[in-house]
């Protein structure tokens, strides 16, 4: 698996750290839970697939100029698939 990477004021920058998103998503998560206060949740999956598919599909739906074939393929979905998730965030 290739490393991450961004430009950032026009530097490229590689993430060596692939574990990197996964760490953000549990320091993300235990904040989220600490906020409830011991509240009760539901629904938590759908709130945090939410959450984190529409930003995918809108960055990949950018670089791909809106071409739904190379986005099924980039992200490893059927066209079917990703049409009904776009669909589903008002992305298409």
């Amino acid at each position: 698996m290739t490393a991450l990477k961004a430009v950032k004021d026009d530097v490229l920058v590689v993430n060596d750290n692939k574990s990197c998103l996964g760490e953000d998503v549990r320091r993300h998560m235990e904040n989220y839970f600490r906020d409830l206060e011991g509240h009760e949740v539901s629904d938590l999956y759908e709130l945090v697939m939410s959450e984190v598919e529409k930003p995918i599909f809108e960055i990949v739906m950018q670089q791909t100029r809106g071409n739904i074939t190379k986005a099924a393929s980039m992200l490893g979905l059927n066209r079917g698939t990703l049409r009904n998730r776009l669909k589903k965030y008002k992305l298409v």
